[in-house]
């Protein structure tokens, strides 16, 4: 049950489109040109409380579930992905694993700086070796005498690394075994002694959203931050929070589609070849029709996949459903609207252009489509041989 009620919730989308509309848009050429959100943004997304939307009232969010989530992340999708990067993890991937898998002194420790955007966590899970499959984890964790840990090992593509006060580290503490994966969580605060980040990556897209390389060189943690206090917290924390991930990676695809159609709509509307609009060109429209075909199936799977998390009736087959069309929806639909822009969709003043770079990475990161395709084809039969032999 959300913490927040439907008439207060109209209040805070409101808010947070209008937010987007009026204050991001005007500026995603700055974002991309300056490959970083202007610290006023930051500032304004921090006032409207969006560092912490979806961390529980309790610990100073506002308390949002799923299903009112994925209708925030599609207004943070109709702009630069940069922006929704810049808090993202604190509301997900990483602030998830706390608020659902930590202790009570670690929830109370950390949640309220998360939520409040004083404290940027990360989550550090991929891998040069392990990525959408985190069972091919190398980062070691060795416990001492005293019950301290040892961690030693890398990370790759780390989102808000360079700018991360926490890292959420995943390391390996066994062999795989019968008890489990052997994967546990730490709680590393970037100062520690022994954590360095690499230079920030140069990616194809999504300017602004920072990633680096993260290595923890004999990083020392006390047992107080072992997440969940529980070695084998860690591979179902990462599982669970990357399953709600996906959820909200679908609808911040399906913003994306969307504003790749409005755009796509209004170029159709008033350019013209001939002398005519070339929206009144059938093949056009034909263009603009699976668009937005697809955009409206989009939004109506991650409503779905988001009630049934919220109802905790399917928290693994949906997810992964809506993150494979979703995304796979939006980088049809952004290159359909560079076709319809032609020649000038190409540029790189086009918002087109920016969208078609920055939605590829959708298919990629909280689990490759490829995975996804695992996930929901395996759970099916799983689910069916279940069923058959009950």
């Amino acid at each position: 049950m959300s913490q927040v009620s439907a008439d207060d919730f109209a209040t805070i989308h409101a808010a947070v489109r209008d937010f987007i509309r009026t204050a991001v848009v005007p500026r995603e050429a700055e974002i991309a040109d300056g490959d970083a959100v202007p610290e006023d943004l930051r500032r304004a997304a921090k006032d409207i409380g969006l560092f912490g939307y979806a961390i529980p009232q309790e610990y100073g969010g506002l308390g949002l579930d799923l299903a009112q989530d994925v209708e925030l992340a599609q207004e943070f999708g109709y702009t630069s992905l940069a922006l929704r990067s810049m808090f993202g993890t604190n509301n997900g991937i990483a602030g998830q694993v706390l608020v659902n898998f930590g202790t009570d002194q670690q929830k109370q420790q950390w949640l309220g700086p998360i939520a409040s955007g004083d404290v940027v966590a990360s989550f550090a899970l991929t891998e040069p070796g392990a990525g959408s499959n985190p069972a091919g984890l190398r980062t070691k964790a060795v416990q001492q005498a005293d019950g301290s840990w040892i961690l030693n090992g890398s990370k790759r593509f780390i989102t808000n690394a360079p700018l991360a006060d926490l890292f959420v580290t995943f390391a390996r503490v066994r062999p795989a075994d019968d008890d489990g994966p052997g994967i546990a969580v730490f709680l590393v605060p970037a100062e520690a002694a022994g954590v360095s980040v690499a230079p920030r990556d140069k990616k194809m897209g999504q300017e602004g959203a920072w990633t680096a390389d993260v290595h923890f060189d004999s990083v020392a943690v006390d047992d107080a931050a072992l997440v969940g206090g529980n070695v084998d917290v860690g591979y179902r924390a990462a599982m669970t929070s990357l399953a709600r991930g996906r959820v909200h990676i679908a609808a911040l695809a399906v913003g994306s589609a969307q504003r790749a159609l409005d755009e796509s709509l209004r170029h159709a509307a008033v350019t013209t070849q001939g002398g005519q609009p070339i929206g009144d060109f059938q093949l056009v429209q034909a263009m603009l029709a699976d668009m937005a075909t697809g955009v409206m199936a989009g939004r109506a799977l991650v409503r779905e996949a988001a009630a049934a998390w919220v109802a905790g009736t399917d928290r693994r087959i949906a997810p992964s459903a809506a993150k494979l069309f979703c995304t796979e929806m939006a980088g049809d639909v952004a290159d359909k609207a560079v076709q319809v822009h032609g020649g000038s969709g190409y540029m790189r003043d086009s918002t087109v252009e920016r969208i078609y770079r920055d939605v590829r990475l959708l298919r990629l990161y909280e689990g490759t489509s490829e995975i996804q395709r695992l996930i929901i084809g395996g759970g099916l039969v799983r689910q069916t041989r279940k069923e058959t032999n009950a």
